[in-house]
């Protein structure tokens, strides 16, 4: 079974860094699809970035040129490098994996926090 496990969370003031790490544990290969995600209190999931083999790397606008996707395979580690934070990037950042299987399987973390103070 895939399992995903992110870390790296924390409390930064505006205008400082984060770097975000998501472990994937079950499966040789790199997944199809893996990407990250976000909620903030009182919103819906939205999109952040996402890295794959065939449509390369996508940003949420509000990001690009600020956040930096990336994936160490040797390390089964999927990363998030995360700068010039803003109060607004507050949320539980949530790591998403997809795998095409006999099926598609869609796999999620548990999340970790991020908090921007002002």
């Amino acid at each position: 079974q895939v399992q995903l496990v992110e870390s790296g969370g924390g409390l930064v003031q505006a205008g400082g860094s984060l770097r975000l790490s998501c472990a994937v544990s079950g499966s040789p290969f790199r997944l199809a699809v893996m990407a990250w995600y976000r909620q903030a209190p009182g919103k819906q999931r939205e999109f952040v970035a996402s890295i794959t083999a065939t449509s390369g790397i996508n940003y949420q606008d509000s990001v690009n040129g600020r956040f930096s996707i990336s994936v160490d395979d040797a390390k089964y580690t999927m990363y998030l490098q995360m700068t010039e934070l803003r109060p607004e990037d507050t949320a539980v950042y949530y790591c998403n994996g997809i795998r095409y299987a006999a099926e598609i399987e869609t796999y999620w973390g548990q999340g970790t926090q991020v908090t921007v103070s002002s």
